[in-house]
């Protein structure tokens, strides 16, 4: 149960009680009591946790003062006056029930939240939410994956809202399937807001674009000194694009990401000044910055706030609602629109990536916001290209060298794994491309600037046949798969699967076999076909080389597969993996 009563723009008291059981492991998470706050604007009161056994009896009761207070700073934030209160507890013993009951008073929103109704693998015996607020508050919300409906009353001037829900069963995910898909909840929304102490309007993307126009509009230029540097920077390029390109550039190498979130400084930026200066900036301020070093050459650019990361949800026209976590920047050049991923010292000019791609984004132009849809990447964005020589020994051991070239996601994958140890990079490419393992193994990598990024690695295997009995010797005719994974057969598949991107996926393996030895079987060419895929595998000898070269190609040209079409994506991947395990068998010559 949760009762909010909404006082005013960024006042509101909400009443929290909740009771779960939990039944196993899974449900640990909810023996969690965490509450975010800020100390200016944020309070919470009547604060416990009560923990029950299977009989009913009460095991142990946490107050507020057993909870730990500390900076709610995570991942990239260096700093952050965002605090949290939290306690866990460690379930001893399965049934366990867990109450939780408090009061938060806050004096600082930008909207009010919504009602997350069913978690994963989540039963729901009954629930409800209560909210009052001003008839004229401007109210509203939206369903996401239910059709709940409130029963409304409206007494002297205050509009009550109640919702109420029994005895759902369980969802649990299905495989590859994204939450904000399938689990139900309610987003709420109020025309006026205020926010840290500022006032503002969200009863349309447009306003709201405009209250972060306004926020912005003292920390948007250089200053004229520093922008006749700029001109002369670029004064020999003759392109606006050609321009943007160089200043992108610079701006990768020199300034650096870093997020200290502070007062309202999760929503206005850093001066571009400051950033010029300091030489460093988070989301915000390094879009701001580079759309400041554009506007000194006369190229307009608009900041855009957008919910990243790979296949999150992306904003609702219809709906405003703030889910956002990031900011990127637009140049709308004449017949051409290029998005910049500020944040990323590596990433290419114009590419954004799964992080941000195919979302919708909110621009934040002279006239407001304007929520417009990010680029989609293709398969032929994305593609990892493979060139292997392996050679066979007599005795069953081998040598290989393999040289792989990413772009896209499979690049952005390989530079964030290169700020890893050197071992713990060879473990993983062991690990992600089923390689057998080798008594040696040598890696070395492209900058990871360059574009494709490049992996070389020199293999050394004691014994790399998989049979040797006689004359014969059984092999997997390749160093690794294209495919590396399958997915569960799933009847009456309800939800879409999601890859984190198309993707395009090539191998060429030359195999050179020991001297004296010859081809008693080679692996029959194969070619499968996926309503949004396909994928091809051709051998050929070469008798007068000795070798057998290997051809394969994996594609998926859409990242989203229907639900109606799982099953058959997961019959094509079973094949796939069959298809990638026909054995080479190679025999000594009579």
């Amino acid at each position: 149960m949760e009762y909010d009563i909404v006082n005013g723009p960024g006042n509101m008291t909400s009443k929290v009680h909740r009771i779960v059981t939990i039944l196993n492991e899974k449900g640990d998470r909810e023996a969690i009591l965490a509450l975010f706050y800020n100390r200016k604007y944020d309070s919470y009161s009547d604060v416990s946790m009560k923990i029950y056994n299977a009989e009913g009896g009460l095991i142990k009761k946490y107050h507020k003062s057993d909870m730990e207070d500390y900076s709610a700073t995570h991942g990239a934030d260096l700093v952050t006056d965002g605090r949290v209160l939290a306690v866990q507890h460690s379930v001893a013993a399965y049934p366990e029930t867990v109450e939780i009951e408090y009061e938060e008073d806050t004096k600082s929103f930008l909207d009010i939240g919504g009602w997350e109704i069913q978690g994963n693998q989540q039963s729901v015996q009954n629930s409800y939410y209560h909210i009052t607020i001003d008839e004229n508050a401007g109210f509203r919300y939206l369903n996401k994956n239910t059709t709940v409906k409130p029963t409304v009353t409206t007494v002297s001037g205050k509009s009550d809202y109640n919702w109420e829900v029994n005895n759902l069963k369980a969802i649990k995910l299905e495989e590859g399937a994204e939450a904000w898909r399938v689990l139900p909840r309610l987003y709420f929304g109020v025309k006026n807001f205020s926010f840290f102490g500022i006032p503002g309007d969200f009863s349309s993307w447009k306003s709201f674009g405009n209250w972060l126009r306004v926020l912005d509009a003292d920390v948007t230029s250089l200053t004229p000194e520093r922008e006749a540097e700029i001109r002369k920077m670029t004064d020999t390029i003759k392109t606006d694009k050609g321009k943007a390109k160089f200043l992108y550039s610079y701006l990768q190498q020199s300034m650096r990401y870093v997020s200290i979130q502070l007062g309202i400084g999760g929503y206005k930026p850093f001066a571009a000044t400051f950033v010029d200066q300091k030489k460093y900036g988070d989301c915000k301020a390094l879009a701001n910055y580079m759309s400041a070093l554009l506007k000194a050459v006369n190229i307009p650019s608009y900041c855009a706030v957008i919910n990243a990361e790979a296949n999150k949800e992306p904003a609702d026209p219809n709906f405003p609602f703030n889910s956002f976590n990031h900011e990127i920047l637009c140049v709308p050049f004449k017949g051409d629109t290029t998005w910049l991923e500020c944040t990323s010292n590596t990433m290419p000019f114009g590419k954004l990536g799964s992080f941000t791609e195919n979302r919708r984004a909110l621009l934040i132009t002279e006239d407001g916001g304007k929520l417009v849809n990010t680029p989609r990447s293709t398969m032929q964005d994305n593609q990892f290209n493979g060139e292997v020589v392996l050679t066979l020994n007599e005795d069953g051991s081998a040598k290989a060298k393999a040289k792989i070239s990413a772009t896209g996601g499979y690049r952005e994958e390989y530079i964030e794994i290169s700020a890893q140890k050197v071992d713990e990079q060879k473990e993983y490419y062991l690990g992600r491309f089923k390689i057998k393992q080798p008594s040696l193994f040598n890696l070395t990598t492209s900058p990871d600037k360059e574009n494709p990024k490049v992996l070389n690695f020199e293999l050394e295997y004691d014994k790399f046949a998989d049979i040797m009995a006689g004359d014969k010797q059984f092999y997997k005719p390749r160093v690794f798969d294209l495919m590396t994974f399958t997915i569960p057969v799933e009847e009456n598949r309800k939800s879409d699967y999601y890859f984190e991107h198309p993707l395009q996926k090539t191998c060429t393996t030359t195999i050179v076999l020991p001297a004296g030895f010859e081809i008693e079987t080679l692996p029959v060419n194969q070619s499968l076909k996926f309503t949004y895929g396909n994928f091809e595998v051709n051998y050929t000898y070469d008798q007068a080389k000795n070798q057998v070269i290997s051809t394969a190609k994996f594609n998926i040209s859409n990242h989203v597969i229907p639900a109606a079409k799982y099953t058959e994506l997961q019959v094509f991947l079973d094949n796939v993996y069959k298809a990638q395990n026909k054995k080479l068998v190679i025999r000594r010559k009579a």
